[in-house]
């Protein structure tokens, strides 16, 4: 099993940016594809972002499509989610996950290890 910790949350002002990380530990990931997912207070989970094992390929969520951007970094064991232009419904907490394969998966059921999440705020 991996371990997962994010970083990189806060309180931004609408229209900023904030870069999050995801580095792994116990288990590589370099032949995983990886996810971002956020959390709203009462609401489900809902994809973000997804990236293949080797960086090769992406998908977004259309709500973040233009903004957001995940790359990913092997020899350092870390996924990123660069996030520009926020907007205060971007405002969650963010999560990655670990897929089970290679691919870029846009549903929860894709992925077996989570992150604890890290807290975003835009400020409106």
């Amino acid at each position: 099993q991996v371990r997962l910790v994010e970083s990189g949350g806060g309180l931004v002002q609408a229209g900023g940016s904030l870069r999050l990380s995801c580095a792994a530990s116990g288990r590589t990931l370099s032949v995983y594809g990886m996810g971002w997912f956020r959390q709203a207070p009462g609401k489900e989970r809902e994809f973000v972002g997804s990236i293949t094992w080797n960086g090769g390929t992406t998908i977004y969520a259309d709500s973040v499509k233009g903004r957001f951007t995940i790359s990913r970094d092997n020899y350092k064991n870390t996924v990123y989610l660069q996030m520009n232009s926020l907007k205060a419904e971007d405002t969650a907490v963010y999560y990655c996950a670990r897929g089970r394969g290679p691919s870029a998966i846009g549903n929860t059921g894709g992925y077996d290890d989570w992150g604890q999440g890290t807290q975003v705020t835009v400020s409106s």
